[in-house]
Parts: structure tokens; C-alpha cells; sequence
């Protein structure tokens, strides 16, 4: 059977992984989750929406003849890893995680660990401040019981209804971003503090930088439980799985 390969994306990783793939010659398609109006563009083809749970996507990789499942999605996307894990299973392809390594705290950093959103929410329980969310658009409104602080907000689409919180001013941009600018937006809107994700990587570590550049604490929610799985670090290591793979080492 041909090789065909299908890459769950949604991160700079996984458009790095495409590129990797196309310049490579081999056939593949990237899947988005839709959340984002404008996707960045892939140099594969791609698609858009949920595949149904685990035995659509299973479905899915019979029906299209994929050999290979690539999971390059979000650290905190961990329901659509899970998936990934029981469809190539019940597809029986061989199937890999692109990951990138959560960050550290480094000298200088004043981070409070909370193990995920609903703690997060109860942490911001205290008196107003301004905020730096980043947290992405599906959790705003768990918020919503702390509307004491002004937030602000920096998301890829403007937002298409009024936002759960009633202090927020809203930033639409996309990354990465450079920790000079990241710095001077602390700045401009006096943030106290930042409510972050820990998303790894380098395309949003900006404002952790910034954060520790000002002596902004940080709140930094810890990354769900991901499956077992391999896990390899780079599109050259994926590349060489394909490969191996392919050849049934």
C-alpha cells in the first residue's frame, strides 16, 4: 500500500511537519478541528471538522487508505490524543504523537502551578487586577465568575458574540510573537498578572519571557494526562518513523 499520511494539526508543529511531508514527496492530508476561522495554510491538503469521536476517525482512516496517524495537536487537546490512540488501534495503522516540551520555570520566575481550568477560576477568586488571559476563546466563559478584573485577551479571531467577561479588551492577532512586544503590551495595559496555559514550545512563550522581565507572576495551568503513546520531538523524527516504519523495522 502507498504511503498516506494523516496529520492532525492545529500547531506551528504540525505545519512544520507538513512542509516536512510535502518537501519529502510523500502524500498526506491535515486535519483541523475548525475552531479557528482562518487556518494558516498547509502545503498539504487539508480538512475541517471533528471526525465523530474515535470510531469516526477509525472510519475515516479505512476509508481514505491512511498507513500512518500523526497526532500533532495541542498539548491541551488531550480528548482528540485520546482518540487518535483507540482509531489508529481499531484501524490498525501505526500511529505517533509530534509533541513539543511544556516550559520550565526559570530563575526569575514567579509561577503558580494550578492542574488545570476550574482551578485556574478559583485561584482568580481575589481581588481585581488586570489580567493577561491566555487561555484560548472555548474557555472564556468559565470565567465568568471572577468578573472583578479587567482582562485582556489575544485571540486569532475576532470574537462573534459578546464575551462572558464585561472588562475585556480584545487583542486579534496571531503568532508567534517577540518577547520586546509582548513586553511593551504588559506595559501598556499595566497587567498584574498572566493566566497561561503551559502550551510549550516557542510560538507563545513570548509573554512568559515578558512575564519574567517584569516581575508579572505568572499562573500557570499544568497539561492534562495524554495517553501512552511514542512520542518523538521533530519532523525529521517523524519523517524517519515513516520510513521505518514503511519498512517494518
Amino acid at each position: 500500500m502507498t504511503t498516506n499520511l494523516l496529520i492532525l494539526g492545529g500547531t506551528t508543529e504540525a505545519t512544520a511537519l507538513a512542509r516536512a511531508v510535502a518537501d519529502a514527496g510523500l502524500p498526506g492530508t491535515v486535519s483541523f478541528a475548525g475552531r479557528v476561522e482562518r487556518p494558516v495554510r498547509q502545503p498539504l491538503p487539508q480538512r475541517v471538522g471533528g471526525f465523530g469521536g474515535p470510531d469516526g476517525l477509525a472510519t475515516y482512516l479505512r476509508d481514505h487508505e491512511i498507513t500512518h496517524l500523526i497526532d500533532a495537536t495541542h498539548p491541551f487537546a488531550s480528548q482528540m490524543s485520546h482518540n487518535a490512540v483507540a482509531a489508529a488501534k481499531a484501524a490498525n495503522i501505526p500511529m505517533v504523537a509530534l509533541t513539543r516540551p511544556a516550559w520550565q520555570a526559570q530563575s526569575g520566575d514567579a509561577w503558580t502551578h494550578v492542574p488545570d481550568i476550574a482551578a485556574a477560576v478559583e485561584a482568580l477568586d481575589r481581588p481585581a487586577c488586570n489580567v493577561m488571559l491566555a487561555v484560548g476563546r472555548m474557555h472564556l466563559a468559565e470565567f465568568a465568575p471572577n468578573p472583578q478584573h479587567r482582562y485582556l485577551l489575544r485571540l486569532v479571531d475576532p470574537p462573534k458574540a459578546p464575551l462572558p467577561l464585561p472588562q475585556t479588551e480584545v487583542i486579534v492577532d496571531r503568532g508567534p510573537f517577540s518577547e520586546a512586544s509582548d513586553r511593551a503590551l504588559m506595559e501598556a495595559h499595566q497587567i498584574d498578572l498572566v493566566a497561561s496555559k503551559n502550551a510549550g514550545g516557542t510560538g507563545a512563550y513570548a509573554k512568559i519571557a515578558a512575564a519574567r522581565a517584569l516581575n508579572v507572576p505568572v499562573l500557570m495551568i499544568d497539561r492534562p494526562p495524554q495517553p501512552e503513546r511514542l512520542e518523538l520531538a521533530t519532523p525529521a523524527d517523524v519523517l524517519d518513523w515513516v520510513h521505518s516504519t514503511d519498512l517494518g523495522v
